[in-house]
């Protein structure tokens, strides 16, 4: 049943429906975790030594992939791909223009051109029938990113990739854990890029992953991580060798063996945190159904939704130019509401060092003003879920 709030918002200093903000994504660290990094700060290696070749193996495993290239962070893991992919100065790369803006970055630090592509508003993943009208003769890849944890279409995705001989990246740092047509996130493109930020659904504390089937690929972005030297410490030492050769320009973009450590003590509970928060997400689609003037995203079903984040979009009447406001009163509530993103062509770089203007992606542009993320993460209790339903309808009463 609805319920009525007319207490007043503590924003205009009323009491908060939480005295604590509840964040929006959190990590889960338990006994298990710590064991496993304090085994490995008390061993022979720190860094590039065995446990980063076990977590690769475990992670392509995990995935259903052929190779797992291990990074410092998902945005090395990006400018890994991209490098990869072979971009160089002046290719073009078809990005969403909805998404973090290393997505876009990546392009960036090799010389190349992001062009941004509109996206589907009851998803917010990039239309695949706005990349055909993009693509020129200098177009070299398509980054397709999993917004909010659904896999993009990527059976249309890779055709236009076929079609036109470009490499095709998926950008899974929302994803992993999630499904396409019953295929894991990781083994759906060509090079398929992972973040374990704190807020993601492992963590290493900062680290990211590739994804390949290509060897090839694998090679040189193994290569690239460790300063184009062609081996590592490691591989040195069981050699017995000094000698190394630099055959690329590389970057130091080594993940540690205690990093490592942690990330395989958190892929083996990722399935069970897939459940916890798809459950969390069907609680709030529920709640929603009392409040028509929010709508979530859907989930296609031919998906399995990872739910990094959580969508709504204030969807029409007074709501809908209230973001703002009704975010600071969420706030006030101690919900720790966010927006997740802004099109990246709005930044002040790319409008004022790249020229990027507005109205290139009329899509993006119209929601953009109405998105909001509710706090999604396993570690959520039942309290948690109830203070977030309080709160929303506490606000939107008032609004309305």
């Amino acid at each position: 049943m609805y319920i009525s709030f007319p207490n007043l918002l503590a924003i205009n200093g009323g009491t908060p429906v939480r005295e604590t903000l509840l964040p929006y994504g959190h990590q889960w660290i338990d006994r298990s975790d710590i064991n496993a990094v304090m085994d490995v700060l008390s061993s022979e290696w720190l860094t590039t030594g065995p446990l980063v070749n076990k977590f690769e193996t475990c992670f392509s495993e995990f995935t259903n992939s052929k190779n797992a290239v291990a990074v410092s962070s998902g945005t090395a893991a990006l400018h890994s791909a991209i490098f990869a992919a072979g971009i160089k100065k002046g290719d073009e790369v078809i990005v969403p223009a909805i998404t973090f803006v290393a997505t876009a970055n990546c392009v960036l630090y090799l010389g190349g051109i992001p062009v941004f592509a509109d996206i589907e508003p009851d998803t917010l993943l990039i239309d695949p029938d706005v990349i055909q009208s993009l693509i020129t003769p200098k177009t070299k890849a398509i980054i397709a990113m999993d917004y909010a944890g659904q896999p993009c279409d990527y059976g249309a995705l890779r055709d236009i990739a076929e079609d036109h001989d470009l490499i095709l990246i998926a950008d899974a740092c929302h994803s992993l854990g999630g499904k396409h047509h019953n295929k894991m996130v990781g083994s759906l493109a060509d090079l398929n890029v992972f973040s374990f930020h704190p807020v993601k659904a492992i963590t290493t504390g900062e680290g990211g992953m590739i994804t390949t089937d290509n060897d090839e690929l694998a090679k040189k972005m193994r290569i690239f991580r460790n300063h184009g030297i062609s081996t590592d410490h490691r591989e040195r030492q069981i050699k017995g060798s000094w000698n190394y050769e630099m055959i690329e320009l590389g970057f130091n973009y080594r993940i540690t063996d205690f990093q490592c450590a942690l990330g395989i003590s958190q892929l083996k509970k990722l399935p069970r945190w897939i459940e916890r928060r798809n459950f969390i997400a069907l609680e709030y689609i529920n709640c929603l159904k009392e409040l028509p003037e929010i709508v979530p995203l859907i989930t296609k079903s031919n998906n399995i939704n990872a739910y990094h984040l959580f969508v709504i979009i204030l969807e029409s009447g007074k709501l809908e130019n209230q973001r703002d406001y009704i975010f600071k009163a969420l706030r006030a509530e101690g919900i720790g509401v966010n927006v997740h993103y802004s099109p990246v062509y709005y930044h002040p770089y790319y409008q004022i060092s790249l020229k990027y203007s507005r109205g290139m992606c009329p899509k993006a542009e119209n929601i953009f003003p109405r998105l909001l993320s509710l706090p999604i993460y396993p570690a959520m209790q039942e309290r948690d879920l109830n203070d977030v339903r309080t709160a929303l309808r506490k606000v939107t009463d008032a609004v309305l």
